[in-house]
């Protein structure tokens, strides 16, 4: 046991302890044992002196002229049970009996009072014999008068005998006490060395304080969840990540708050987690989660350490720079296809074939003017409509027929609120996503739901399996994959960018599978800006 240890300690406090309720005890028990042997010794006394008194033998030789003669009588009753004296008396406290034969005649030393008025009683008194315990009772004629008095008694040092028997018992019963209360505090005190390691009662206090200061400094939220999936305590950081009371306030085993399903899911199950990706409201999650073991080769399991970074901030910029990429992506393919018309009419110039140059340049123009005249008509928001002249450029260049439906041009983005980098995240990323599974032709279908703008992409694929249709929009997930199983660099993200900006917008998104697949999302805008159900054909 280590030395100043909590459980040391306590050992030492509680073994003092129990030598203290022992010696208590011992004491008690020793006075209860001698108050029980006196007790016994008078009811004893009592009952032979009344014995004696009520005999024949005793009321007939006291009225008669030589009352000696009941000394023989009282030394065979003193040796058949066990007396010290049997003094038989005259009411003058003249003796008749008395274990010296010298003391006959003198009077008794005693009280007789009581017993002269007819009542029987017991007491502790020094005669002859020294300190001896007694009883008086009277003794009766035939017609009720106290004719004599007989006196039984046994000397305290055999009533001390008696009592003195019965100590090993009484010890034995102590020792027993004793020793059960010192193995019950050592069991304890083993108990209590395991649960604290050791620790003294100011190195725990230390380490506390230490602990709890670390517990409430660190910039991450941290959960400890019992084996139940309860919550048992939790820092500042976790309170403002979800949406719990201020930390301090008592967390002990109390349920989870209301969380996402998802969230929700991996803190009850208690499952290991790295770095996964999990959504609660407004913010985006970075959540590890590992089992909470005692030490030693077969730990018993407390529960579950989970940390919570707040990553929103960072997907949120991450977002944004993947749909620049596509945009800038877009706008390079159009650079490009306009590059290839660029050389051909430099091509047909250097030739000296101008008119066909000329009507070249014309005809471009003419469809390119028209592409543009018809999106943007549609399409007021420039971020939006930079995107869908880059796309229909790449499209062309990857030989996918790309056809835009629209609003008509009465109603704008810019009208319902929407931050036009989301829509660039979501739109752009679906339409990439489309144009990897498509074989001939995608539509991109901007309308209205209930309540709000719906997008609506449809490729020509081989649509979604459904058995990972739960999976697509996981972080890192991707069905292109190149030989061996590696999946392709930047694989993974474009449908967890168009979840995670779907749901900063507070919208739904549903995958329909069939002939190709159908990626629908519905976003809500501010009441009076609902974008009309008529749909007009813009570019194709």
């Amino acid at each position: 046991m280590h030395r100043g240890s909590l459980a040391g300690r306590l050992f030492l406090a509680q073994l003092g302890f129990i030598l203290c309720a022992s010696g208590g005890i011992a004491w008690g028990l020793y006075q209860q044992a001698e108050e029980n042997t006196y007790d016994e010794t008078r009811s004893r006394m009592l009952a032979v002196a009344k014995t004696v008194a009520a005999g024949s033998a005793v009321r007939t030789a006291v009225d008669s002229p030589d009352p000696a003669v009941l000394q023989g009588y009282a030394r065979e009753v003193m040796e058949r049970v066990g007396v010290d004296f049997l003094t038989i008396m005259d009411t003058d406290r003249t003796r008749f009996t008395h274990r010296n034969p010298d003391q006959i005649g003198r009077p008794y030393i005693g009280s007789v009072d009581a017993a002269l008025a007819g009542e029987s009683f017991t007491e502790t008194y020094t005669g002859t014999l020294g300190p001896s315990v007694r009883a008086i009772t009277p003794v009766y004629d035939d017609a009720g008068t106290v004719t004599a008095l007989v006196a039984a008694g046994i000397t305290v040092d055999r009533v001390g005998i008696a009592r003195d028997a019965r100590l090993p018992e009484l010890f034995a019963i102590d020792a027993a006490a004793l020793a059960a209360g010192a193995a019950g505090s050592y069991l304890l005190s083993r108990y209590l060395r395991r649960a604290t390691a050791g620790l003294g009662p100011a190195e725990l206090m230390h380490m506390y304080a230490f602990y709890d200061s670390a517990l409430h400094s660190v910039r991450e939220g941290l959960l400890l969840l019992n084996d139940r999936g309860q919550l048992v305590l939790y820092n500042d950081e976790a309170a403002v990540l979800l949406g719990l009371p201020p930390a301090g306030t008592s967390a002990s085993d109390q349920e989870l708050p209301d969380l996402p399903a998802p969230l929700a899911s991996l803190l009850r199950s208690g499952r290991d987690a790295k770095e996964e990706i999990h959504l609660t409201g407004e913010r985006i999650l970075v959540v590890n989660q590992s089992a909470a073991v005692s030490a030693g080769q077969h730990g018993r399991r407390f529960g579950t350490v989970t940390t919570l970074r707040d990553s929103t901030d960072v997907e949120s910029l991450t977002g944004e720079l993947a749909s620049m990429r596509t945009l800038a992506e877009a706008l390079s393919a159009q650079a490009h296809e306009h590059a290839n018309r660029v050389h051909t009419l430099a091509s047909l110039i250097e030739l000296g074939r101008s008119d066909e140059a000329l009507r070249f340049a014309t005809a471009d123009l003419e469809q390119s003017q028209h592409l543009n005249d018809e999106v943007l008509a549609a399409v007021e928001e420039p971020a939006v409509t930079a995107l869908l002249m880059g796309k229909t450029a790449q499209a062309r260049e990857r030989g996918i027929a790309l056809d835009v439906e629209v609003e008509p041009a009465a109603e704008r983005f810019t009208g319902a609120g929407l931050d036009p980098v989301e829509l660039v995240t979501i739109i752009g990323n679906l339409l990439d996503n489309a144009f990897d599974a498509a074989e001939h032709s995608v539509i991109l279908h901007l309308g209205s739901g209930d309540g709000g703008l719906l997008i609506e992409v449809q490729d020509d694929g081989p649509g979604v399996d459904p058995d990972i249709l739960e999976h697509i929009f996981e972080q890192g997930f991707s069905t292109k994959e190149l030989q061996g199983g590696r999946v392709l660099a930047g694989r993974g993200i474009g449908l967890a960018l168009v979840r995670q900006a779907v749901t900063r917008l507070g919208g739904t998104i549903r995958v329909l599978s069939g002939s190709g697949a159908c990626f629908s999302v519905e976003l809500p805008v501010q009441p009076g800006d609902q974008v009309p159900g008529s749909l007009a054909k813009a570019a194709s």
